[in-house]
Order: C-alpha cells, then structure tokens, then sequence
C-alpha cells in the first residue's frame, strides 16, 4: 500500500481501538502489514495461542525470509513441540515434528534428528541443552524475551513496531472538518446547517427550497480509485482533509500477491525489501497529484466575486486546482469554458508533414533525444531514418544478412524457400545512439548511429525460430541489455556489447507477442504477453514467471507504460476483432478501467501509444483514437485528411509535439501540436541556413580559453566537434578549472559570420520600454517570473514580499497580455493581505530568495531564508508552510511529470525531492559543495541538472535520483569566484541543450554529454542574469553595468541596449537589472527586476517587430575565433 493508505490504516486503527474491536484491530494489522502489535503478540505468546501467534507473523514475514524470521519460526514450533512433550502428548508431538519442525531440516538436518530423538526420552529434560527448562509459564517468557530481539532486529519489521502520535478520535475530528468543509462550499450557507449522513455531498437548499450544487474549483475534485472504499466526502467536500487519504497502488518493495498466481513456487529473492514475497510491480497513483495536468485555462481571474466563497480558508497541501473535473463543477468564473477543448490542443492532430517511405510501414520510433528524427521498418524488411523538419530520408538500408554463414542451417533453409521478409519493430537505444531491428524470421539487426547516413554493423543475432515479435532495451545491472521474444515461445536477454545470451524465459504455451521491460525501486524485469492472451512476469534471474494472467482478448496484446512509469497499460484484439485498451491495478493484478469507443469488429490488430502521462492513442476505423487516461470515454478522433488504412501505425515523439501514422499509400504523415509546429518550423530554418555553406566548412582547431576574441576583452570558443579536448578538473586542481571542455554542434559553425555589427539601442526611442506601476515599499527585486498565461508579471522582492501586476483588457489591449504599450495594475485581493514569506532572525535582504509557479498560474511556492510558503494566486491567502529551517531553501523546481513533487535546493549544498502531498522527503542528493542556486529538469531526457554556488553542474537520474555525472564551470583566467555568486541553468525547448548563467560568463551545454558547446565572457562588467526567449531562439541577458544583450541561441549577439535606452535614472546611479523573465508567448518581449526594486517591461518597436537582425552565416573557411583584439567590427560589446 502507499504512504496515504498507510496513513488511513492508521486512523482506522485508532477508532477500532476506541470503538473496542479487538479482534478487528488486529485482524487489519496483521492484512495491512503496517503496524506489528507486540502487546497483541506477548499475550498471544505467554497464552500459548499458538495458532493466533503464527497467523498474525504470518501477516509480516515468512519462515524463508531471512535469518530472523526463521528463528522467530524455529522457537515458536519448538517450545509448542516441548510443550507436547512435557504432558505426555506424543501423537500430538509428532505431529507437530512432521508438520511444523521438518521444514527447518532442509536448513540443519543435524539438529532436526537431535530434536526428533527427544521423543525417546522420558523427560526431555535430560538432555544437556534443556536441563535448565523449567515450567510452562518461564519457558515461554524466557522465549518472548528472545522473539522480542529477533523481530527488533529484523529489517522487516522496521518503521512497523510503533504507532504514530495520534491526538484522540483523530478520524472523528477530521470526517467533522470535512463536513463542516461542505457547509462553507454552500453558496447559500444557513446559519445552523442540518448535516446528517456521510454518504452524500451535504449543500443548504436555497431559500425558496430549491437545491444547487454548490459550485467547486477543480482543487475540490477527488478522484475514487475503483473498487476502493468510498469516499468519505464528495467532490464539493473532499477538498482539504480527505484528499489525502486516497486509496493507492501498492508500493514495490511489498508483495503482490494478486499478481502472483504462482507465488508459492517463486524463488525467494535476497533482498530484505522483497523477500518476504514474490516480486512487487504498483506505483504511486498519480490522479489526484498536487498542480498535476493542468487544465489549460489561458488565464487566471485574479479577482472574481463569484468564486471569492471557495477561498475563505486557506487550502491544506495535497490540493490541486488542476485535477480532472467535469465542466458542470466549474466555479462561476469558469463557466462557459469546455475543458476537453483546451486538453484536444494538447494534442498533435494536425498534419503538417508527409514522407514517402515507398512501402507499407509496420514499426516507427522517434529518437529518444532528438524529437524530429523518426527511424522506420516496413514490410519488404528495409529501415530508414527520416528527419522529420526537412522531409529529408538520412539514411536507408534494405534487409540483408550480414554473415550467412554465422546463422543456424535451419534459418538458411527457411531463406531459401522463402526469401520475403518484413521488419516486425525498430527501436532506439536509451541514449539514442543504436537502434535494433526485429525481423519476421529469426534474426535481429542493431546498428550504431552516429547522425545522418553514418549507420555501423553492430550485432546480427541469430534470436529465435521462426519470427523475432518485439525487441526491447533495458540496463538491469547499468549494462545495455536487448531483450528479444519469438514464435518460439520464449524471451530471451542478450548482452549488448558481446550478443551473448544473459538469460532465456520458458513458460508461454504459445508464440510470445511483446514484452515490456521496467524497474521500479531497483528492482528489473519483464512483462511479456503471448497469443493465447497470458501475460507474465519474469526476473532477471532463472526462478520461472512471477505472473500468470490472462489479457483481455486472449490474442495479441501489448503493454506500456506511462512516462512517469506509474501508470500501466495493455492494448489487445481478439481473433474475432474486438479490441481493448485497459489500466491495470497492479497491486491486485485486475484491470482498473477499460476504455470504449472501440468499433464492433476491427480490421487488424490495433496498436497504441501513450504520451506526456496523461494520453492515449491508438490506429483503428481508418482514424486515431484518442482518450485522457482519467476517462474511459473517448476524447476525440483524427482522420490526419484521410488516407490511413483500417488499423494504421502509430507512435508519439517523446515530448508529444508529434504523432507518425502511417497511411495506406505507403506514407508517414507526421501530425503536430502548436509546440509540434513551433519545433518543426525553428528546426527547418536551421537546417536550410546550415546547408548552404556546408560544403566550404573547414575544422578548426583546439583555442585555449585564453586566446584573444573577435572582440576587445572578451573570450568567445567554438571548437570543431572533432577536436581534441581538455578535461576538466575539480576544485582541488585549480589550474585545470580555467580548460575548457567544448564541442559545438555542425550548424553552429555553420552560423558564424567573419565580420558581423550588432544593433546597439541607445536612445529610449529606439525600442518601447515601461516601468511598472508600483504603490508599495520599492526595494531590489530579488526574482521575477511572467505568469504561464502571459497576463501577469510577478516579483518577490529582497524584503520578502510578492507583487503581482496583471493587464486590464482594454481597447488598445483586447487580449489583456502583457505588454509595454499600457500599464499594468499592482494586483490585490479585497483583504487587502499581501504574499509575505517566513523570514529567518536574519536581514531578509541578505536572505537567499527562490519561489517557483505552478502551470495553471493558481500556486506559487516560495521561501525567503525560513519556511517555505504555499500561496493562493487569487486570495494571497498561505494556504501552508513546510520545512522550517535550518537547512533554508534556496532554490524550488516543480517535477515535470508529477507536480506533487517539487525538487528544493539548500543551503547546505543538498537536493531534497520532497513530495508535497505526503509530506515527505523522497530522497536527498549531495555532490555540491555550496548552497544550491539552479535547478531546471528535462523530461525528455528524464534528468535534473543542478548548479551551484561552488560553479558546479551535476547530473540526477529522475528514477533513482543517483548522480550520473558533474563537471565544474571553467572560470575564465583573471577571473575569480565569489563565493555568494550564483550559476542557474535553464534548459533549451528541445529538452537536451541547456544555459549557464554565472557572473562571469554565458554558456550553452549539452546535457547528454555534459558538454560546453558555446562560452560567452564579458569583460569589464558582470553577468547578473540571463534567460531564453519563450522560443529558446534568443537569449536575454543583463548585466551590472545596466545593460541588457540579446544573443541568438548560439551566443551571437543581435542587440545591445544600453540602461540609457530604458532607465529614467541618471548613469551614475548605479542602478542594473538584477533578474530577467521572458514573456511566455511574446519571444521578443522580457521584463527586468531592477536593483532599486522596479520593473521594467521592454519590447522592440512595433515597426520593427524583433531585436536587432540575425547575424548571416560566417566564413568558416577565413574566420577564426583568434582574431586580433583591435577589430572594431566585433559581435559583442566592449565591456
């Protein structure tokens, strides 16, 4: 069970308790598994209730566990066998030898002959060992006294022998909250309301009598998991109190019994965590996840009456306003709008790109990192990978065997009488850089893959007989495993690097049709299904099938998970042509939900996909079926323009911007999303501009850090990605920390120009700037962000308190969007309150400020030196506060793929990933040496980077938040690091290059190879701060001397403007933009947090519509980035 049923259990022992169920009590205790009662066990044990004693162990541990539990066993079963013998009751005796002893002979055989040779005696007593027993009673409390220490030191029983400090009639008190909660929903509440049931949403009549329901935001939506207990209030009452107490899926390192049909026959495993059981596969469940899925609402009302009754108290955490709700429990502010339209744009369904693959297309895959490049198999056995941006076919290869002569004889002669073959699936590697082939005879093809037509022979592996049917990846050990099943019936697991087989599964009655390889909590294996429906479940081990079930359909089915890995699914057809798509619970191995909206007979087998955690997607009726995972109704359906066959291929890319389906004129239409648009038309602009000159590109040569740039006093590097480069060192060589380490991407190089003059902004008529209005105190503004919806700009200044300014619509501003042509109103609720966070004893102003928005603009989270605040957007109101320091939070990054988990940086260096609504600190990361001052996560990649005030990066992985690799920030030479200087990181939109912001420098990173593609250093001034454009096409940046650069993503600079431009304050004021945001939509739009607390919003003319101009390709062929420190035609200003 998870955390939150634990905790559920836990109060429903405590009102059994003072109800007086004794024998419920402990009936509950011993099932659940949460709480061993070693008072229960005492009396148990000194009553000699033998049966009770072992049926209540039996709820925590088994004989087989470990070393404890079989000697908790051992005693009990031997001081019941001498009590038999003390009263002369040797049938009984023996009894107990043949039943309960002779399991422990497979362990000791020695002493089972010892204790079996006790029944020749008159008394037992006359064996030396038990001269001293004495009666019954001392006996078994000199026995108790030993259980008692062998379950303490048990690691089973750990966390379970004492029970949480609970206040009396805790469940009471709450289920009178949550009632007394619905009563506040009321839009009409009486004075003295008349509650009286649990088993309904209570709401008060209005005064003529009639009843409404009483209209929630969606943060009061709760949603039931089936089959679990009812709720204990409705959607209108759940809200703060029993949200939290939602049935969940079991956790991993518990048994899954439900799952095991065959568990008694399972290996016992040696680690402690799963050793009392068969292997366990649940995961957290994720439907009601704090500021999860949000709901796509292009703004927030700040302030509106209607919905100003659901915000009279503060909301506890664990509360989403982003949770899934029917449009007729909308607040009043919301009515009107359908929440499936906003999910639908969140899907790819319009066609923006066709490819000709020439033949009937049987498996895609997009690259794991590089969300445009698409790798296919078709049915004449050939592959190719497309690169999706500029309809261009990288590299194609037809079938062939490699080494004839390698394979088995009976594979020759299957070739030989029938030379057809087709691909069955093609698959990228984790990292991108090899693919696998799955053919429909035998064998399997994997290839490297190093860009373009570069495709290298890597292992051909003669697999199965008959039809290799799927082809996986998986790392068990961190070592790149293929996993492979056949018409043969069995999986096999290869090694990677040798193609040596690690392990072959027997056990499917009939040909194996897919598998699904996964780990949760460390623990590896593979589900796999056959065509008579069974699924199983194996180990990477020889113990046999952990699972037999039987799938929907009983034919051909396949599995996946969700993103996250917390969600699983099967899609399955029946011979007859009936087609599934289920949810499984996997900690009862039964199907959670099935979704309809399948047509009576479908032509095919239907395949699926999933995307974002939140979608599927699968081809059937000549069109593509859509659902939310959190209903089983249809969403919506897309015929991509028609021409797709009865059951057409699909497969998302990795961010869900894009979506292959094949058609039936042997063609890939690739369909899109506005983000999906957006990537596809960026990418397609760089590769025409990298085309061109590509032909004249000359590698250039290794320039050490020091060398002298195209511009007076600063240092620009662009190395040629197959130069020889240095390493970095750590904090203990300092000398090797100034060697740069970087290795630019083909276009970039592509992208220089030999003489180049940037646009510099001197004049306040050269470009549109405002200063926000502000009526409160005017101090440094410490961090800024625009709101997701780009209505609003919010500030937390140095003294510790939020600023909210949001566009009024009016007619020079229909749209209400930020924008420097009107001015915004400083933004407060009707209480007048404002969002002040907890501050330590300390100044606040030398305090370390951080907060972080959730996506639906509703939250923001935020800590200045104390207490990290929860705040209500519209209210103000903190709705919580959590982690008093010290350690202080210094930096706050919400999960991209569960926003009840929020990554927090501290000042003692360490990462904690707190899940905010259990309240517990998942796990905590050390490798920084100083406070923690960025976080940024990529999805795609599935890794946090963090930097810190040591100039450090690090690389997490977001499964087991292990550290998988760091590298210090070269500091240029004739530079120092201070202490209190901060590095952020900001990751690209393609989720796999990201920025570095440090004082001394502006860099871009890739992040799979932690490499420094690009390096910008100024001179006489300092960075303080830089981010990229909501298109990541542009990079604002600002620095202590006032000024703000606009560079390209490549670090070429377009525009400078100067604080004259933009600062109604004399130069000498020593005024400097201190943070920068860019607007969500606008990517030519930012604001500045200046040092003497304004904000200041800054746009090119409306004549001119961009920052400066795109600098034109540069001559690679007489260019250098050596050149002599007198060229006055520079791309970056002199500092």
């Amino acid at each position: 069970m998870s955390s939150l049923s634990r905790e559920l259990v836990f109060l429903i022992l405590q009102f059994l308790d003072e109800e007086k169920f004794k024998e419920t009590v402990h009936k509950l205790e011993q099932e659940s598994g949460f709480y061993f009662n070693m008072k229960h066990f005492e009396e148990a044990v000194l009553a000699g209730n033998w049966e009770e004693v072992e049926r209540y162990l039996s709820g925590f541990t088994k004989v087989d566990d470990n070393r404890y539990s079989m000697k908790v066993f051992f005693e009990i079963r031997k001081q019941k066998y001498l009590e038999a013998l003390d009263k002369k009751e040797r049938s009984k005796a023996v009894d107990i030898l043949m039943k309960d002893l002779k399991v422990f002979s497979a362990f000791n055989e020695d002493l089972f002959k010892e204790i079996t040779q006790l029944l020749t005696l008159e008394n037992f007593r006359e064996n030396e060992q038990l001269s001293k027993y004495g009666d019954t009673k001392s006996a078994r409390a000199v026995m108790l006294s030993e259980l008692k220490k062998l379950i303490e030191a048990n690691p089973l029983f750990r966390e379970k022998l004492q029970l949480p400090n609970l206040k009396n009639s805790r469940l009471r008190t709450l289920i009178n909250q949550s009632l007394n909660w619905q009563h506040q929903l009321c839009k009409n509440p009486r004075p003295n309301p008349d509650i009286k049931t649990l088993f309904y949403d209570h709401s008060c009549s209005q005064p003529n009598g009639a009843r409404v329901a009483s209209p929630a935001p969606p943060v009061m939506n709760v949603m039931q998991k089936q089959g679990g207990f009812p709720q204990l209030s409705g959607p209108h009452g759940g809200g703060g109190i029993i949200t939290q107490f939602q049935p969940q899926a079991t956790a991993i390192a518990t048994s899954l019994t439900g799952w095991m049909a065959n568990a008694s026959n399972a290996t016992p495993m040696p680690h402690p965590t799963v050793s009392a059981g068969p292997l366990g596969l649940a995961a957290p469940c994720t439907s009601a996840a704090l500021l999860k899925h949000p709901s796509s609402n292009q703004h927030v009302d700040y302030h509106s009456a209607d919905s100003e009754h659901v915000l009279k108290r503060p909301r506890p955490m664990g509360i989403s306003e982003e949770v899934a709700l029917p449009t007729t429990h909308l607040p009043v502010a919301y009515a009107g709008l359908s929440r499936n339209q906003h999910i639908i744009e969140e899907l790819p369904m319009n066609v923006a790109v066709t490819l000709n693959q020439g033949s009937t297309v049987t498996s895609m895959d997009f690259h794991p990192s590089q969300p445009t490049l698409l790798l296919v198999g078709t049915n004449v056995g050939d592959i190719s990978i497309w690169e999706v941006s500029s309809r261009e076919r990288l590299a194609h290869r037809n079938f062939k065997v490699w080494e004839l002569s390698s394979c088995s004889t009976l594979f020759q002669s299957t070739l030989v009488k029938d030379p057809s073959i087709y691909v069955n699936r093609v698959l990228w590697s984790p990292d991108g850089y090899q693919f696998g082939v799955a053919y429909s005879k035998h064998l399997v093809h994997f290839y490297d893959f190093n860009g373009r037509d570069d495709l290298i022979q890597h292992l051909e592996i003669d697999a199965h007989i008959g039809g290799v049917n799927d082809i996986a990846f998986s790392q068990p050990n961190k070592k790149l495993c293929i996993v492979t099943c056949g018409d043969d019936k069995t999986i096999k697991v290869w090694d990677a690097a040798t193609a040596v087989v690690q392990y072959t599964y027997e056990g499917h009655e009939a040909p194996v049709y897919s598998i699904c390889p996964h780990s949760k909590e460390n623990i590896h294996f593979i589900f796999s299904t056959s065509l008579d429906g069974k699924i199983k479940a194996w180990l990477y081990d020889n113990g046999g099938s952990r699972v037999d079930y039987t799938a929907p359909g009983q034919w051909c089915t396949s599995m996946d998970y969700s993103a996250d890995g917390t969600r699983l699914f099967s899609c399955g057809s029946s011979k007859d042509g009936d087609s599934y798509i289920v949810e499984w619970n996997e900690s009862e191995g039964s199907v959670k939900r099935t979704y309809s909206g399948f047509r009576k007979r479908s032509i095919g087998v239907v395949q699926f996909d999933t995307t974002k955690s939140r979608f599927l997607a699968c081809g059937d009726e000549f069109m593509i079926k859509f659902w939310d995972m959190d209903n089983t109704n249809l969403l919506t359906t897309s015929d991509a323009d028609g021409g797709l066959p009865a059951s057409p291929r699909i497969r998302f890319n990795k961010l869900g911007s894009l979506l292959a389906v094949s058609t039936s004129d042997n063609c890939i239409k690739i369909l899109a999303n506005v983000e999906g648009f957006k990537l596809l038309r960026s990418l397609e602009s760089r590769l025409y501009n990298a085309s061109r000159p590509v032909s004249e590109a000359k590698p250039s040569t290794t320039i050490p850090l020091a060398a002298v740039s195209t511009v007076p006093g600063t240092t620009t590097v662009d190395i040629d990605r197959g130069s020889q480069t240095a390493p970095i060192g750590g904090l203990q060589s300092g000398d090797n920390r100034a060697i740069i380490d970087v290795k630019p991407r083909v276009d970039e190089l592509l992208e220089k120009s030999s003489i180049w003059k940037h646009i510099e902004i001197n004049e306040p008529s050269q470009c549109s700037s405002l200063r926000l209005p502000d009526n409160l105190l005017t101090v440094k503004v410490s961090r800024l962000i625009y709101t997701y919806s780009g209505l609003a700009i919010l500030a937390l200044a140095s003294n510790a308190v939020h600023k909210l300014w949001k566009w009024p619509k009016t007619d020079r501003n229909v749209s209400g969007k930020a924008t420097a042509a009107t001015a915004p109103q400083i933004w407060q609720p009707t209480s007048g309150i404002l969002m002040t966070n907890e501050t330590s004893e300390a100044n606040s102003e030398e305090a370390i400020h951080c907060f972080a928005l959730s996506k639906n603009d509703s939250y923001v989270m935020s800590a200045s030196g104390g207490k990290i605040s929860l705040f209500n957007m519209v209210s103000f109101k903190t709705m919580t506060t959590f982690m008093p320091p010290p350690p202080a939070a210094t930096f706050l990054a919400f999960h991209p793929q569960d926003n009840n988990v929020i990554a927090i940086g501290m000042d003692d260096s360490s990462i904690q990933i707190y899940n905010v609504r259990v309240d517990e600190v998942k796990s905590k990361l050390r490798g920084h040496q100083k406070r923690i001052t960025g976080l940024a996560f990529s999805n795609l990649l599935n890794i946090l980077i963090s930097s810190g005030a040591d100039a450090q990066l690090c690389v997490w992985g977001m499964n087991a938040w292990d550290k998988l690799a760091s590298k210090f920030l070269p500091i240029p030479q004739g530079r120092t690091s201070s202490p209190i200087t901060e590095t952020k990181v900001q990751f690209h939109q393609d989720q796999v290059q990201f920025l570095v912001v440090h004082e001394s420098q502006i860099a871009i990173y890739e992040a799979k190879k932690m490499e420094c593609l690009k390096q910008w250093v100024p001179r006489d001034s300092f960075v303080s701060h830089a981010t990229y454009s909501c298109d990541s096409q542009m990079i604002y940046a600002s620095f202590t001397d006032g000024s703000v650069s606009v560079f390209t993503s490549t670090l070429r600079l377009r525009c400078r403007i100067s604080p004259a431009a933009y600062l109604n304050s004399p130069l000498s004021s020593n005024i400097y933009p201190v943070v920068v945001a860019a607007n969500p939509t606008d990517p030519n739009q930012f604001a500045v947090g200046l040092s003497d607390g304004g904000v200041q919003v800054l746009e090119p003319l409306e004549s001119q519509g961009k920052w400066g101009s795109v600098p034109p390709p540069e001559n690679l062929a007489g260019s250098s980035a050596g050149q002599p420190a007198g060229n006055t035609n520079s791309d970056q200003p002199s500092r």
